[in-house]
C-alpha cells in the first residue's frame, strides 16, 4: 500500500512538469500555422501589386477609387483592439479576471463593427466580384481577410466562455488565449497592408 504513494506522486509530479512542454508546443505549433497563413496572404498581395502595376485600366468604368474615410475608421477600430486585447492579457497576468472578460468581450465587439461595417461597404459598391480584375481581387482580399477576423472572434468567444468554467486560463495557463490574442495582431497588422493596397494606392 505504502509504495503506490510514491508512484502516484511520481506520475502526477510528471503531469505538472509536461504540462509547461504542452503549452510550448501550442505555442509553436500555433506560430507555425500563422506563418503558413502569412507566406498565403503575401502571396495574394504579391499577386495584386502584379496585376495592378500590368493592368492599364484598373478600375471598373465610371470609378476612379474607392471612398477611403468609413474604411479609415473601421481600420483605427480593429488596430485599436490589438490594444484592448493586450491590456487584456496584461488583466490576466494579473488576474484580473473580471477585467479580462470585459476587455476580451470590448475586442470582439470592436472585431464584429469592423466587419458590419465591411458588410455595409460592400452593399454600398457600385462593381462586383466579376467587375474586371480590380472586383476579383478587391472581394477576395477583403473576403478572406474577414474570413479570418471572423475565425478571431469565434476564438475570443470560446476563450471568454471557458473563462466562467474550471478549464478558465490562469496567469500560470493561458497559452489558448496567448494563441487567440496573437492571431488577433495578425489579421490586424494583415489588414493595414490591406488598407494601403486597396484604398490608398
Amino acid at each position: 500500500m505504502t509504495s503506490s504513494v510514491p508512484i502516484r506522486r511520481s506520475r502526477r509530479n510528471q503531469n505538472n512538469e509536461s504540462a509547461p512542454r504542452d503549452r510550448n508546443h501550442l505555442m509553436v505549433g500555433f506560430t507555425i500555422f500563422l506563418l503558413s497563413e502569412s507566406v498565403i496572404f503575401l502571396s495574394l498581395f504579391v499577386t495584386y501589386i502584379a496585376l495592378r502595376l500590368s493592368s492599364a485600366h484598373w478600375f471598373p468604368a465610371g470609378i476612379s477609387g474607392l471612398e477611403v474615410t468609413k474604411p479609415a475608421v473601421n481600420t483605427a477600430i480593429l488596430v485599436s483592439s490589438s490594444v484592448v486585447i493586450y491590456f487584456a492579457e496584461r488583466a490576466l497576468d494579473r488576474n484580473y479576471l473580471g477585467r479580462f472578460r470585459l476587455l476580451l468581450l470590448l475586442t470582439s465587439a470592436m472585431g464584429a463593427y469592423f466587419l458590419i461595417g465591411q458588410a455595409l461597404e460592400w452593399h454600398g459598391l457600385s462593381f462586383g466580384l466579376t467587375s474586371g480584375l480590380f472586383g476579383a481581387t478587391f472581394y477576395l482580399l477583403t473576403g478572406f481577410h474577414g474570413l479570418h477576423v471572423f475565425t478571431g472572434i469565434l476564438l475570443q468567444i470560446n476563450v471568454l466562455v471557458r473563462s466562467f468554467t474550471a478549464h478558465r486560463a490562469t496567469p500560470e495557463n493561458h497559452s489558448g488565449f496567448s494563441a487567440a490574442a496573437l492571431f488577433w495582431h495578425f489579421v490586424d497588422v494583415i489588414w493595414i497592408v490591406l488598407f494601403f493596397l486597396l484604398y490608398i494606392w
